[in-house]
């Protein structure tokens, strides 16, 4: 029973694992610390290898719980005691649930970051609208995104932003008379993300 326990540890700690570079942002969003937020990216490349082995550690875990006893496990039944709450079904069933919970945590960690709100700025003059690409090093998922958009919803000038982490890029539009492009990536940089280069 006990290796039973160390396997259900270890599908929640490689569940964790597989989930740590997306979790990160939201934890540095809560703590204040944005700093950290691109602190565990480098494990995404690992992240497949660590769910399908989160997958295997549980399946494992259940094919133990659930596989047909022997005879003569069943004829010293009377001599055991009834399984505790942390070796049962109930309990592999909600490690199991959590696990994928986590897995599945790039898809919804959108809901912890406010909505950004936009606040109103009056244009002077159109030829200070400028629009630049900052290449960004360090997103890993749609929570690195929305941690780049707060950073950038704060700045003044900031006209508009479109943030992707696949093409590791946002594109800004500012009006330059109130902000610049080193304003801009040090905001990035600030965020817990490295900005490797700007195009306009």
């Amino acid at each position: 029973m006990k290796s039973n326990s160390k396997i259900i540890g270890a599908g929640i700690l490689t569940a964790t694992a597989a989930s740590l570079c997306c979790i990160t942002p939201v934890l540095a969003l809560i703590s204040g610390s944005s700093g950290i937020a691109s602190a565990f990216s480098w494990m995404e490349p690992f992240r497949p290898y660590l769910i399908a082995l989160t997958i295997a550690v549980l399946g494992f875990a259940w094919y133990q719980k659930l596989k047909p006893r022997r005879k003569d496990e069943i004829a010293c039944d009377c001599e055991e005691d009834k399984p505790s709450f942390w070796q049962g079904k109930t309990f592999l069933a909600i490690v199991t649930a959590l696990s994928f919970l986590l897995m599945a945590f790039p898809e919804y960690s959108r809901i912890f970051y406010p909505k950004a709100e936009r606040k109103e700025i009056i244009i002077v003059n159109k030829n200070y609208i400028q629009q630049a690409e900052f290449k960004i090093k360090g997103m890993t998922c749609e929570a690195c995104t929305e941690h780049i958009n707060l950073a950038l919803s704060k700045i003044p000038g900031v006209l508009e932003y479109k943030t992707e982490y696949k093409a590791g890029s946002s594109t800004v539009k500012f009006d330059n008379s109130k902000t610049n492009q080193d304003s801009i990536a040090n905001a990035i940089n600030e965020s817990g993300y490295k900005v490797t280069n700007i195009q306009k």
